[in-house]
């Protein structure tokens, strides 16, 4: 496997103990880590047996140390991190909801390092040398001008250099305000249409399309935890109709029956045969994996896509049924773990994708 490159934010995370709510806990300790969807998807591949190598800036002092720190213990390659007087460590706090309560997350990350980093400032030539992959994700773009920027110029230098591009586009209605007296979906849609001609694999979850691309599935109603599974396909269809170039969608199918109840599984579109593959199945037919005590749902889309990467760039693992499955089955292991980075191993997500999900002890 060549180095799969990933490109985005890292970020401080701040969070209460378990599920307390962020009033009974502060003023009080609040326990930090450190995540973002880019780095998140170069941790779990590198966990996962792959090489990776994260691409950011960083501003110079002694916690984002510590951030590279964590990831090059992971195995990440840090190389390409650019350190730099501008910006500061963007944060984010999470206050994470039970039951009908939902999670909740309070963003810190305006004038961060990355968002005012301009691409001519990092070292392309050393970020892909030896990588045959590209991720980023639609989040880095909704932070500034400048890190949107800086993403379209990363797809193109990773084209020319005949790399394969994947994209999340992962809409964050809350971050996509830079340009003032545009509507965030607009902002996202306008942006994120000159990235995607030079991407050739797309993930996205059961609202990105529409969010982002306003391509609706029809009969669905994500916010009633109801998806009419079988209209995904219709969309995945139409994105690829609207970008040639794309070869494979991959779309995330999560019902929420609560925040502590979700079903999940997802399907991979391939656009040369125009026929998508599910995951999980159960006697040949769709059905999704019923998660009824989450732990974590942050970094879960994250760790789908590391596992569809990794999967894609495995030759045993390759085809459109196998890929799939296993980055259902790497996903839904990583709502059962505390944190941003999915701490879930090729075997394990194996031996949930072969039906071993009953959650015995190994002896």
């Amino acid at each position: 496997m060549k180095t799969i490159v990933t490109f985005g934010e890292v970020m401080g995370r701040l969070a209460p103990e378990g599920f307390l709510r962020f009033r009974q806990s502060l003023p009080g300790p609040l326990d930090l880590t450190f995540g973002g969807a880019e780095a998140n998807v170069a941790a779990s591949i590198s966990l996962l047996g792959g090489k990776a190598r994260f691409i950011t800036a960083l501003p110079n002092h002694a916690i984002a140390d510590s951030c590279v720190g964590s990831l090059a213990a992971l195995g990440v390659d840090v190389s390409g991190i650019l350190r730099t007087k501008k910006g500061r460590l963007g944060l984010y706090f999470l206050e994470s909801g039970a039951n009908q309560r939902p999670s909740n997350v309070i963003y810190d990350r305006s004038y961060s390092s990355v968002s005012l980093t301009e691409a001519s400032e990092y070292n392309w030539d050393a970020a892909f040398a030896g990588a045959g992959w590209l991720h980023t994700t639609g989040i880095t773009p909704a932070l500034s001008k400048t890190s949107a920027d800086a993403v379209l110029h990363a797809v193109k230098e990773a084209k020319a250099r005949g790399l394969k591009v994947s994209c999340d586009l992962n809409f964050r209605k809350k971050l996509w305000g830079w340009e003032a007296g545009t509507d965030s979906k607009a902002l996202a849609g306008r942006t994120m249409r000159e990235i995607l001609p030079y991407v050739d694999v797309l993930i996205a979850n059961e609202e990105d399309a529409a969010d982002v691309l306003d391509i609706h599935a029809s009969d669905t109603d994500v916010d009633s935890g109801k998806l009419a599974v079988e209209q995904y396909p219709a969309v995945a269809k139409e994105i690829v109709s609207q970008f040639p170039n794309i070869s494979k969608v991959a779309i995330t199918l999560r019902e929420s029956i609560s925040a502590s109840h979700n079903n999940w599984g997802a399907l991979l579109y391939d656009a040369a045969t125009g026929t998508a593959s599910y995951a999980p199945l159960r006697g040949g037919q769709y059905e999704p994996y019923q998660i009824r005590n989450i732990v974590d749902r942050v970094g879960g889309g994250d760790s789908f896509g590391s596992g569809l990467i990794f999967a894609l760039n495995t030759p045993e693992l390759s085809d459109d049924a196998s890929a799939i499955s296993f980055a259902v089955a790497t996903s839904c292991l990583c709502h059962s773990i505390v944190g941003d980075v999915n701490f879930t191993s090729r075997a394990e997500a194996e031996a949930l994708m072969k039906g071993s999900g009953s959650g015995r002890v190994v002896r």
